[in-house]
């Protein structure tokens, strides 16, 4: 009986409503999606070039960041291509191979970062608590290995979620009030008991969260106890500014995904559902290079760099 569940489900396509009880604003919204997705495309891989390109960059902090602006554009790119279709075309279907495929991706990415940011908070830690020690301490192959260590944990984490709910069988009322396949929004149109995808997907997106936040609030309660105990206000205030930028991330990344899943699953929420997943797909990996090439000198510097050489090699090339 499970395996003609399976092949039934196997063969289903969802449809997804997206932002179509709002037809006057689908031409808008495009623009606004669109707009926003180029500039976490170009923002994020500007960070990474700036990183490869400038000597001063080549630390760990900058090295952990690198990674935090691939797994942005990872995670935009899972979302906002098919949203972006499903405003402009009247076929807003998608298969359930490439719906789960979809979810294993964006769950796996958003996992990811969520660790990603904890290790950061780590290397802050390193950085003002004991910064005779920090080259020792948060050697390469150290970096190597917490970052293969988040990638591995999001994969394993998303693969479990994501089989739970392939073992589920969907109804033939196969519309998903969403513009993708988001765990709540998929769950609403199963037909049998998920009673324990549930139980799974809450076990380990409380345990991912509480260790995450955990981590980086121990870090940070760390970093302000030495942070009160020096005695120059200089050393105070480059501390604080080294660890502003993370903040900032962490209290957007976190307040949204915090948002996301404490709405119940009613009709009357759905909206704020869609509306907390666009802002968290589309807001948050824009903002991350903003907030960290607005607030550092040195990626300031080799941007700046970089604008005039090539406005210079121009002005060459027409003389």
């Amino acid at each position: 009986m499970a395996h003609e569940v399976r092949n039934q489900s196997s063969v289903i396509s969802f449809i997804l409503v997206g932002f179509s009880e709002y037809p006057h604003l689908q031409a808008p919204l495009f623009l606004v999606f669109l707009t926003s997705y180029t500039v976490t495309l170009l923002g994020n891989m500007g960070i990474i070039v700036v990183r490869k390109i400038n000597p001063k960059l080549q630390t760990p902090m900058y090295f952990f960041l690198s990674h935090l602006s691939f797994l942005d554009i990872c995670y935009s790119s899972v979302f906002t291509p098919k949203l972006l279709e499903i405003l402009i075309v009247e076929d807003r279907t998608i298969s359930f191979r490439e719906c789960m495929t979809q979810f294993f991706f964006i769950c796996a990415f958003v996992i990811t970062e969520m660790f990603m940011l904890a290790v950061m908070a780590y290397d802050r830690f390193v950085a003002i608590c004991n910064p005779l020690l920090y080259t020792a301490t948060v050697s390469p192959t150290l970096c190597a290995l917490l970052v293969a260590g988040t990638y591995m944990w999001g994969g394993l984490c998303s693969s479990t979620i994501t089989y739970s709910l392939v073992q589920l069988s969907y109804c033939e009322s196969n519309i998903i009030n969403h513009f993708g396949c988001e765990y709540s929004a998929v769950l609403s149109v199963s037909c049998s008991d998920s009673s324990f995808s549930q139980m799974v997907c809450f076990i380990i997106s409380t345990f991912s969260e509480a260790c995450s936040l955990l981590f980086i609030l121990a870090s940070y309660a760390s970093i302000v106890i030495t942070v009160i105990k020096m005695p120059s206000k200089g050393g105070l205030q480059k501390a604080l500014s080294t660890c502003t930028s993370h903040l900032t991330v962490i209290s957007i990344f976190h307040g949204i995904l915090l948002l996301l899943y404490c709405v119940p699953s009613s009709k009357s929420s759905w909206l704020l559902v869609k509306v907390s997943t666009a802002l968290y797909a589309v807001l948050v990996p824009m903002l991350n290079p903003l907030i960290y090439s607005l607030r550092n000198k040195d990626v300031k510097e080799t941007v700046r760099k970089l604008i005039i050489s090539k406005i210079f090699s121009h002005s060459i090339q027409f003389k």
